[in-house]
């Protein structure tokens, strides 16, 4: 027996030409108007190491995210694993960038400037970026998470992190890339000018929020080193050639009064193995050896980006 939909089915206040919400305006990149990188740059290359703290008794709600615990408690293979990244892994990631001269802006869960102060020194010292990346990564935002609760962890993970840095904390990431509907909204009220969440696009753009503009930075999931070679299981050959398409495709579409973002997003309890940093140590070579590259941090970006928009 066939029964027909009522007409409410069909109903939806968001259904029309464009987006379904009100944070930016449906806009395709050849539309928009180009950006001009400084000293003519075609590329910013931005490399956003991150630097995370996986709880032992994680409760991974309502989700787990990338890297979680995955057997019985204590899942110490797992725990040591990650832990690996900030002993060690993360030290091969800053020899790497240093030798082609790339800075970085280093994603960091609040947990870890309080457990390893010395780490996040070690990357102020060395004039990288500190983006914001939540609490650690057993607190998660997203939808349902009580807006109070959502901006103490918000206002937490900022405090201790500007407190470690001695800087103000500009970006932010949050853990899993995971939001509700009111991040932006908190973020930007906490004075965060960027946000590396959404995935929809090679250049930054605006959003709005009830406390004024908020930047959406590219910071693509596609060509991370946990996609490829945890998630997908790709060698490290195949992670070193992704880059390499990804910048030789931007590098052809871009031009010197047009200028893309080529994002790196690096987890080095990953790429920090001894038999994997070659891999990003070529892809960086390759990079580097263009003219028209402009090794910068998210700040820089945003600020040149911004600087093109009147």
């Amino acid at each position: 027996m066939s029964t027909s939909l009522p007409d409410s089915y069909l109903q939806y206040a968001q259904r029309r030409y464009g987006m379904d919400h009100e944070r930016y305006d449906w806009s395709p990149l050849p539309a928009r108007k180009p950006v001009a990188w400084p000293n003519d740059a075609r590329i910013a290359l931005w490399v956003v190491p991150a630097l995370e703290w996986f709880p032992l008794d994680m409760k991974g709600q309502p989700f787990k995210p990338p890297g979680a615990m995955q057997t019985s408690y204590p899942d110490l293979r797992h725990y040591t694993l990650r832990d690996y990244g900030n002993r060690v892994g993360i030290f091969r990631v800053m020899e790497a960038l240093q030798r082609h001269a790339v800075p970085a802006s280093v994603a960091v869960n609040a947990a870890v400037a309080v457990r390893y102060p010395s780490l996040v020194k070690a990357c102020v010292e060395r004039g990288w970026e500190i983006i914001a990346n939540g609490l650690d990564m057993d607190h998660l935002h997203y939808g349902g998470l009580a807006e109070d609760q959502e901006r103490a962890l918000v206002e937490t993970s900022l405090r201790i992190l500007r407190e470690a840095t001695g800087g103000k904390v500009r970006g932010w990431l949050s853990p899993a890339k995971s939001e509700s509907f009111a991040t932006p909204d908190l973020l930007r009220e906490a004075g965060v000018d960027y946000v590396c969440d959404w995935v929809n696009d090679d250049m930054p753009y605006a959003m709005r929020t009830r406390a004024g503009e908020l930047v959406a930075m590219p910071h693509p999931v596609d060509i991370d080193d946990y996609t490829i070679l945890v998630q997908n299981h790709h060698t490290e050959d195949d992670f070193r050639d992704a880059l390499i398409d990804q910048f030789d495709l931007l590098y052809r579409e871009s031009s010197p009064g047009n200028g893309r973002v080529m994002a790196i997003s690096l987890h080095p309890w990953i790429i920090g193995q001894p038999y994997r940093i070659g891999a990003l140590e070529q892809a960086l070579q390759h990079i580097m050896q263009h003219s028209g590259v402009w090794a910068a941090t998210g700040s820089q970006i945003l600020d040149a980006w911004k600087s093109r928009q009147g």
